[in-house]
């Protein structure tokens, strides 16, 4: 065994951004959404969570939620009568408010137009590892005879929007990270009601703009019917839900970043040329019991080892076949630490 102390040069860290799907069973694509009959009966009121396939199936995953946010509490009854604007849906309004724009007075803000109500699109956390990838949002969602393709706008060239730490996309019509029409112009934005939503890969989070969605015909909407009405079961989950199944497409990747250190083992040729293997060492003597290991000596590493300077023995290295080393011969050996 031989030991020699590693210079600054010997390390280095590199990053690497690998991507994959997100959904269960490694696809690309959900084109079948379900939900379970018993959601409805506990959290139904506040949000859905869909699964790959029926829920009673063992291979059943939840890949993500979906839920309905106003500002005023409308589109759901009141918690109590007596303090008219408090319903779920307000309480999921002030949830995403506090978790994205940190600030109870906010608004948000799809394009530059403000919009009091949204549907929110929660990618459950077990379905990817870091983030997810902007330019792979690509979501079809169909009300009657009108599907709109929406995709994030992160490949248009423009800096993302920034909400606290968290990076924002505007969502748009078009597919792949581009708006529609993008080099004649095309922003993939309402005429009149902004954005479609905004896209937060670090969180999971797609908020669609009700406003926009709510709308019809020239006005680029999908005529969703929101249900507006004050202390009014206006089951507007289920609305979103419905024009999520008749698209039957929603392709979705995770993005991560993977930190790795290399290690630069050297051995240079007049280096590690001698085995410490007792049985080469006369017992009686301490001579070399074999002369042609004095002057031609022949090993054959297949280990390298990282101590600490207290000699403790920290991580080990497998090389894949055994290196011949001699005097005529160097070495150098590439160790790739993965965290």
């Amino acid at each position: 065994m031989g030991f020699k102390r590693f210079d600054p040069e010997d390390f280095l860290v590199s990053a690497d951004a690998v991507s994959s799907t997100v959904w269960s069973g490694n696809s690309p694509e959900l084109t079948s959404f379900f939900t379970s009959s018993a959601q409805f009966q506990t959290a139904g009121d506040y949000y859905l969570s869909i699964y790959q396939t029926a829920s009673v199936n063992p291979s059943a995953e939840v890949q993500f939620d979906i839920a309905y946010g106003n500002r005023y509490g409308s589109g759901s009854l009141y918690y109590n009568t007596s303090v008219p604007g408090v319903s779920p849906s307000s309480t999921i309004f002030g949830q995403y408010r506090s978790l994205i724009l940190e600030d109870e007075n906010s608004q948000f803000l799809f394009g530059s137009v403000t919009s009091s109500y949204f549907y929110a699109i929660n990618v459950t956390r077990a379905r990817y590892k870091e983030k997810l990838l902007p330019g792979s949002l690509n979501l079809k969602l169909t009300s009657g005879s009108t599907t709109l393709s929406l995709t994030d706008n992160s490949q248009n060239g423009n800096l993302p929007l920034y909400y606290g730490t968290q990076r924002a996309y505007q969502v748009v019509s078009g597919s792949n990270g581009l708006p529609y029409n993008f080099t004649l112009g095309g922003t993939g934005f309402t005429p009149s009601s902004g954005s479609y939503g905004l896209f937060f890969p670090d969180t999971s989070i797609i908020l669609l703009n009700g406003l926009a969605l709510n709308s019809t015909g020239s006005a680029g909407g999908l005529g969703l019917n929101t249900n507006l009405t004050p202390n009014t079961d206006g089951q507007n989950v289920l609305k979103l839900y419905k024009a999520l199944v008749s698209g039957s497409s929603f392709e979705l990747n995770s993005e991560e970043t993977i930190t790795s250190d290399f290690v630069f083992v050297r051995s240079r040729n007049a280096e590690f040329n001698y085995s410490t293997n007792p049985s080469f060492i006369s017992g009686s003597t301490g001579e070399v019991i074999y002369s042609y290991f004095i002057n031609n000596p022949q090993v054959y590493p297949t280990t390298v080892g990282l101590y600490n300077d207290a000699n403790e023995l920290l991580a080990v290295a497998k090389l894949s076949r055994p290196l011949q080393k001699n005097f005529t011969k160097e070495a150098l050996v590439r160790i790739k630490l993965d965290f």
